[in-house]
């Protein structure tokens, strides 16, 4: 499968023109996380083999997806690993004007679902092939490319587990989601929930012989926004942070069926993104307490089958590396950065810190880009990029 570049000028460098080309193949793999991925998997499995690198694939349970696994240089010994998700998230209902499957080059930046997020960086580590290659590299360069990352990490969380039964398995991780370039240490981790309130319909007319789960869920909503008023108040605070605080947030309300029926049942979801010295359990807990004791005993006195419940999705680990580690200090020079920082959005990188690998977020692209119509990454960014991974292989030959 392949797409074609609609042209507008002229490339800057054969690296970046060679990431260019692949970006253009990549982009051309309707990777939506609903869709396999194995086609572009198989496509980053037969590029590296064309160069003398040997890969790994990693199934998961349904045998539509598959990371993959690479090791460049020599195989005794950890080594640092460039880690990408090739799934993107959906163009449906979005304002596109342009193809989202088919790279489009113009004015300097390039166009297409996944450029930023990130088959940007992907495209900038399968063009570096070649080069890692041909290096003496005294340590190796690992590459993970991972499925699902969209959709809660799953992809990662499963290769974490694969490469923990390994001899040997990468001792840091740089991600490369799109930070400009720019070293991210840490961010937010998230404990997404879904509750479901079940009450008993009834008459508008005579609700007081019914069960209102609608109204239910709305003081289960409104307990959650007294949980953010409280942490944007009292705290804890982390001024790494933007915004300093763990962010309470409800983004989902089902319920009703017509406005003269008193709502049998109601579903909300919501997430906690916390800050590294808050626990997310605990609030979930509170909450819980709160809809049991408060929110529940009006609704039994009417309906004894009604029911409150809270299912939570797997944590997404938050990244937290320090500004003096070794890996910190190792992107700092191989970038020229002044500046590291924090974000509040999820990464790989802290399933990876989790798993016990430290892991650091920096690659190419502009993260206000992604998931938007008309996605993008500037050309200069990839040149960026195919520098600092020129720079990280004199490094690791070193």
């Amino acid at each position: 499968m392949a797409g074609t570049v609609a042209q507008d000028g002229e490339t800057d460098g054969v690296a970046a023109a060679d990431a260019i080309a692949l970006l253009d193949r990549l982009v051309a793999f309707d990777t939506v996380s609903r869709n396999s991925n194995l086609a572009c998997i198989d496509f980053i499995r037969d590029h590296l083999a064309k160069h003398g690198v040997a890969s790994r694939l990693f199934h998961d349970a349904t045998g539509r997806k598959a990371n993959l696994f690479a090791t460049i240089g020599p195989e005794d010994r950890p080594g640092v690993a460039l880690s990408g998700h090739v799934d993107v998230v959906p163009v449906d209902g979005q304002a596109w004007t342009r193809d989202p499957f088919r790279l489009h080059r113009e004015g300097g930046r390039l166009y297409g679902r996944g450029t930023a997020d990130m088959k940007g960086f992907v495209a900038a580590c399968l063009a570096a092939v070649p080069m890692f290659a041909a290096r003496a590299l005294k340590r190796p360069i690992h590459l993970l490319i991972t499925y699902d990352e969209e959709v809660g990490c799953h992809g990662a969380r499963a290769l974490a587990a694969d490469l923990a039964r390994l001899p040997v398995r990468p001792e840091w991780v740089i991600v490369g989601e799109p930070s400009s370039m720019r070293p991210i240490l840490g961010h937010k981790g998230k404990l997404s929930v879904r509750c479901t309130v079940r009450g008993r319909a009834g008459h508008s007319a005579h609700p007081e012989r019914a069960a209102n789960a609608l109204h239910a869920g709305a003081e289960i909503v409104a307990a959650l926004s007294r949980q953010q008023a409280r942490r944007v108040a009292e705290g804890p605070h982390d001024a790494r942070f933007t915004p300093p605080w763990t962010t309470c947030h409800a983004g989902v309300f089902r319920s009703g069926t017509a406005l003269n029926v008193v709502p049998e049942e109601a579903e909300i979801l919501f997430e906690y993104r916390f800050i590294p010295k808050d626990d997310p359990f605990a609030l979930l807990e509170e909450l819980r307490t709160h809809a049991e004791r408060v929110v529940l005993p009006p609704l039994k006195a009417v309906a004894p089958e009604a029911a409150i419940a809270f299912e939570t999705n797997p944590l997404l680990p938050g990244m937290d590396l320090a500004e003096d580690h070794p890996l910190a200090v190792m992107v700092r020079g191989l970038t020229g950065a002044n500046e590291t920082g924090r974000v509040s959005y999820g990464t790989e990188g802290g399933v990876y810190e989790a798993a016990g690998m430290a892991a650091i977020v920096c690659g190419p692209g502009d993260i206000a880009q992604a998931h938007t119509p008309d996605e993008w990454i500037a050309e200069s960014e990839l040149v960026a990029c195919a520098r600092f991974l020129e720079r990280l292989a004199d490094r690791l030959a070193a």
